[in-house]
């Protein structure tokens, strides 16, 4: 077909498979998602026949038509991809989730005492016995968790923090203006690279409300460095009265060495040290919902409790029921890779390699290929980890890996120089089929 032969846009609207999706998407919204696809046609170095043009433009339909949040099959090798959603969330968990969601609960009822309970006892029982806390409280996600200590502790007075850890989280929200909104003074200390206890010291003032410490979560500084260690920090905030607050960020309740990568702080690492308030999330290392988590003395978490502004930033039944079940899977190491995140991790090179083959095996042009997959999510910035996937090479990635998100379920792949590769660590099993197709229907072309 020629440019002169590209179709009208009244010739898509009558199309018999087309025009049902004016009842769905509206008139006005089907012409201009059909006058997209038109100049998609132009744009394109040759044009394809009627029936293509009106197959493509179905697709595009069929992915306004339904909900704009919907699955994906994740094939980046971005264990905890935060554009995807995150942490996958445990079978076991989403069902409880699913049975809370679906009628009443006791979310705010003591059952034995018969009268009004605490939303927040389901899942502090379960924090303060994995941490070892003396009590912990829930939010709705990290940035939060800090702005509601912040409030609470801070407000008003000054608080310590070393340059090196003045962090910006995704989407431009950086800690500073988070300070900055909390009614808190920041009091910068030490340089880039090196800071030292005295320079604490040196800071403290009778303004001083917080020491603070903040996970570099997408970031090192390595070379001619120097740090000071938490208890340390943790021993100055006792002996001046002053209290102890971290930032951890990723929420790990592990020993992450145990699969193979480098050790990350933990939770319980940070309660060891002595520091007052812990902050982490629920949706990172910890495998859970999005939700910001306190952990840290039962003196301080009754002070964050009594903040009015806890009601702003609390988090609903659902939410809990996926945290509480979540953490009840941390019981044994059997159970905890029940959470997708850990089962990933836990997934055998050779096991991966075996599916690898067995989708190329149906499908021309692909090779199988050894690749690195990341933690992601504002963890281990520098860790690999060594996975297998499978490659297709074209002389237009862009548009092949384009033409895999537009699929049904779209499959999110990443571009390695000429090369499509789909890493099938994070890919669920159940999903190889749908790789399989997605991949076959690419065809000879591109």
């Amino acid at each position: 077909m020629s440019k002169r032969q590209i179709p009208a846009v009244n010739k898509l609207l009558e199309d018999p498979s087309v025009a049902p999706y004016e009842v769905l998407v509206g008139r006005d919204a089907l012409r201009e998602l059909i006058a997209a696809e038109l100049d998609r046609v132009r744009a394109a170095e040759s044009t394809a026949p009627f029936e293509a043009i009106v197959e493509h433009l179905l697709v595009r339909l069929q992915a306004h038509a339904s909900a704009s949040l919907h699955p994906v099959v994740n094939a980046t090798g971005v264990l905890l991809h935060t554009n995807l959603g995150r942490a996958p969330v445990a079978a076991p968990a989403f069902d409880q989730a699913c049975a809370i969601a679906q009628g009443y609960s006791n979310l705010e009822f003591d059952l034995d005492a018969g009268e009004r309970g605490s939303r927040y006892e389901h899942a502090g029982e379960l924090l303060r016995r994995i941490t070892g806390a003396q009590d912990a409280l829930v939010v709705n996600n990290c940035a939060a968790a800090i702005l509601l200590i912040l409030d609470t502790f801070a407000r008003g007075g000054e608080v310590v923090l070393a340059r090196n850890q003045l962090i910006e989280i995704g989407g431009g929200f950086r800690l500073p203006d988070v300070l900055a909104r909390s009614g808190a003074r920041l009091i910068e200390v030490g340089t880039t690279n090196k800071i030292y206890l005295h320079d604490y010291e040196r800071a403290l003032s009778p303004k001083t409300m917080l020491l603070m410490r903040s996970h570099q979560s997408n970031y090192s500084i390595e070379g001619f460095v120097h740090d000071v260690a938490p208890a340390e920090l943790a021993a100055l905030g006792r002996r001046m009265g002053v209290a102890v607050v971290e930032d951890l960020g990723s929420g790990a309740l592990v020993d992450l060495r145990e699969y193979g990568l480098p050790h990350e702080r933990t939770v319980q690492d940070a309660l060891a040290d002595g520091i007052s308030l812990v902050a982490f999330s629920g949706d990172k290392l910890l495998g859970g919902p999005q939700a910001g988590i306190i952990a840290g003395t039962r003196a301080h978490v009754a002070r964050l409790r009594s903040n009015p502004l806890l009601r702003a930033l609390r988090v609903d039944k659902v939410t809990l029921a996926l945290l509480s079940a979540t953490l009840r899977l941390y019981a044994s190491k059997e159970s905890r890779e029940l959470i997708p995140f850990y089962r990933m991790l836990a997934l055998s090179l050779e096991s991966l390699r075996a599916r690898a083959a067995r989708i190329a095996a149906t499908v021309p042009a692909l090779d199988v290929v050894e690749t690195e997959g990341r933690v992601g999510g504002g963890s281990l910035p520098h860790a690999r980890i060594a996975s297998i996937g499978l490659a297709r090479r074209s002389e237009r990635p862009d548009a092949l890996a384009a033409r895999l998100r537009a699929g049904n379920p779209p499959v999110v792949a990443r571009i390695d120089g000429e090369r499509v590769v789909l890493d099938l660590r994070t890919v669920e099993p159940e999903h190889d089929d749908a790789i399989g197709t997605a991949l076959a229907r690419l065809g000879p072309a591109l």
